[in-house]
């Protein structure tokens, strides 16, 4: 079978992920969406498996492995594709961690780290250093949302600054997904969202899990329980 043929059958057989944070589950399970992976060739299947593996997320409260696995990662990634729009996007995921974990790093008012390309990955480095005690480190004009996150970083807002990092992201997998349509890129592209929604899906559960089971301990420890074992509501308490 040809092989743009077979990638347009492949992708037509993806349902349309829709918007991440409107969808409570992704819009195809894994083992669905390995099913249809098959289709692709054994080199492209191996490129895919790298940029996942380079790109997964850890989500904003779990910090990264150290930097040189990460750039070992991503260096492998690199050069088992061509295609310059995946080697943009691995670079912009990658731009967007190294300026995640200077605010981190920031916050916990340490010292910028040194510069000797140990630390970080990506064209923004040195200027994070070289204003290293700027707002969004003199980036605002190019990654408008270091601001927002920097705050929700100081306010200890996990959640809503998960929710910020996500938006970013499938912002920008949308924007090189609109360049591709029935290749290798467009399936990369729609994998990694495919990631995002899933991240989504089970951070809202934990976020959901942990809220319920804080306000039972409140309820709890106000006596605010019925006859019949349910949680009163907060206005019916007093």
């Amino acid at each position: 079978m040809d092989r743009r043929y077979k990638y347009t059958m492949l992708m037509a057989s993806l349902p349309a992920p829709g918007r991440l944070f409107a969808d409570k589950q992704t819009p195809l399970s894994r083992f669905r969406l390995e099913a249809r992976l098959h289709a692709l060739e054994d080199a492209d299947r191996a490129v895919l498996r790298a940029v996942e593996d380079a790109l997964e997320w850890r989500g904003v409260t779990r910090a990264d492995d150290d930097d040189d696995g990460v750039r070992a990662r991503v260096r492998r990634a690199r050069a088992m594709t061509a295609s310059e729009t995946l080697r943009a996007v691995i670079d912009r995921r990658m731009e967007i961690r190294t300026c995640l974990a200077a605010l981190r790093r920031r916050a916990a008012a340490d010292a910028p780290p040194p510069d000797d390309g140990s630390w970080g990955y990506g064209r923004w480095r040195r200027r994070i250093l070289r204003n290293w005690r700027a707002a969004a480190f003199g980036l605002d004009r190019i990654h408008p949302w270091i601001k927002e996150a920097d705050r929700l970083l100081s306010d200890g807002a996990a959640f809503d600054l998960e929710r910020l990092l996500l938006d970013v992201v499938d912002r920008d997998l949308r924007r090189a997904g609109a360049l591709h349509q029935f290749d290798l890129e467009a399936v990369v592209v729609y994998v990694l969202r495919w990631s995002l929604f899933d991240r989504w899906s089970r951070y809202n559960a934990e976020a959901a899990s942990r809220r319920f089971s804080d306000l039972l301990e409140k309820g709890l420890s106000a006596g605010a329980i019925s006859a019949r074992g349910e949680v009163k509501p907060m206005e019916a308490r007093g």
